[in-house]
């Protein structure tokens, strides 16, 4: 019995981590209002920031014609590729992962905001 009770908590959260995931792309849309006055995301051109067009799946630090900090290319060799999992956990808080990132941006602090954020970029490839 007592070991019932975790696992069926943990069946649980399990089961709602899903539908948290899959977020909204149009909210997503309305988020990324934060981030355009450093990057596109319909677009395959660099502003401040590198293009986020196709960043889901994409090499880390791998966008053509950007700059990238030395905190960024050492932050690449661990993570090489932008999945869900590094995404979320950079934007909520860029520089605590990236510390000397050149990126300003505070991050994102509410889970919905991220995930949305998430939903949206996975439609701009």
């Amino acid at each position: 019995m007592k070991k019932s009770v975790p696992l069926a908590l943990a069946l649980l959260a399990s089961l709602s981590l899903p539908a948290l995931a899959e977020g909204d792309p149009a909210k997503g849309a309305k988020v990324f209002n934060k981030c355009k006055a450093c990057h596109v995301a319909d677009a395959d051109t660099n502003k401040v920031g590198p293009t986020l067009k196709g960043l889901i799946g994409r090499n880390t630090a791998s966008v053509a014609g950007y700059k990238y900090s030395e905190a960024m290319l050492e932050y690449a060799k661990a993570n090489p590729v932008w999945d869900d999992a590094h995404f979320l956990k950079y934007i909520e808080d860029p520089k605590g992962v990236v510390p000397k990132t050149k990126m300003a941006f505070a991050g994102l602090k509410k889970e919905d905001e991220r995930v949305d954020l998430l939903a949206y970029l996975k439609t701009m490839k």
